[in-house]
This record gives structure tokens, sequence and C-alpha cells, in this order.
């Protein structure tokens, strides 16, 4: 069993967290009533944040546990921590400006090309190469 990458996921799922529940206290602070979605640029870019860091997980988290079981767990974890560090950039970057979020939007996806590529490559020498 992969245990960084276990770890790695527990991270993750608490940074989601923690992500998530800035869009109540923004909708609070910004005066943004339910259902509404827009109103107030602050809000709005903490909205996008979160939903962001929603659509990237599907594509993050399979590539990561791939990599994992396929190559190696601790260089599955690594890029796991450094895909939260990029995901910490964007939140810090775009809940300041628009531009803001594209260090943290570079990092967190150069994490994810290569977790992407190990998955794929593991998954190909094992095949190529399977285990007696």
């Amino acid at each position: 069993m992969p245990q960084f990458t276990s770890m790695v996921t527990i991270l993750v799922v608490l940074f989601y967290f923690f992500i998530a529940t800035r869009v109540p206290l923004a909708r609070r602070k910004f005066d943004v009533q339910l259902p509404a979605i827009t109103g107030h640029p602050d809000f709005e870019r903490v909205f996008r944040i979160h939903q962001n860091t929603l659509e990237w997980m599907p594509i993050f988290l399979p590539s990561l546990w791939l990599c994992a079981i396929y190559l190696s767990d601790a260089g599955a974890a690594i890029l796991g921590v450094v895909w939260i560090v990029g995901r910490s950039f964007y939140y810090l970057g775009y809940a300041r400006e628009v531009r803001g979020r594209l260090p943290g939007f570079f990092i967190q996806s150069i994490a994810c090309f290569l977790l992407l590529v190990g998955a794929i490559a593991g998954m190909v020498l094992a095949f190529v190469a399977p285990s007696s």
C-alpha cells in the first residue's frame, strides 16, 4: 500500500476542505446571497478558486494514485505535495488579483502532468515487463 501517497491524499482532502470553507465566508463578507455565484469581484475570485480546485481533483487524484501504484510511492507523494503548494500559491495569488493565479496554476499543472506521465510510464513498464 502506498503509505506516503495515503498521507498526501489526506492533506489534499484537508486542503480542499479549507478552500471550500472560504466560499461561505466570502459570501457573508461580500453579501452574496445564495444561490448567486456572482456579485462582488472578490467573492467571485474565491468562488473560482474553489471551483477550479474541484475541477482539477479528478485529474490529479487518479494520476497521483496510479503513479504511486505503478511507479513510485515516494515520487508520487513528492509531486502531490508540489501540487498542494501550487494550489496554495494559486489560492493566495488569485484571492488578491486575477493575474496572481498564474504562478500557482503553472506549478500545480506541471506536477499533475508529471504524475500523469509517471502513471503512464509505470503502467507501460508493468505491461511490458510483468513481474513473475
